[in-house]
């Protein structure tokens, strides 16, 4: 599968929110803030996961139906992806 420029900049912006959560904890900040980070690093990761698989999950049907395969399958893996992920 072919990443995009704008799932790469996703990951890109989830790396630093967890470097900056790292130099809060460095820091001593309060455990609330820092909690309050690592949620929003764990809603940007989930979101990211969730965006590649409906991707992958898109161009796996668009495959199967030109070569005359059955999409249940595929949409099933697709779900399981998203269900381990939680």
């Amino acid at each position: 599968m072919n990443y995009d420029d704008k799932v790469k900049n996703r990951v890109k912006r989830i790396e630093g929110q967890l470097k900056g959560i790292l130099r809060m904890m460095e820091e001593e900040q309060d455990c609330r803030d820092v909690i309050v980070q690592l949620s929003a690093a764990r809603t940007a990761i989930d979101r990211t996961m969730g965006v590649i698989v409906s991707s992958n999950l898109v161009e796996c049907v668009r495959k199967a139906n030109e070569d005359g395969e059955d999409t249940d399958a595929l949409v099933q893996e697709a779900v399981n992806l998203l269900v381990k992920s939680r």
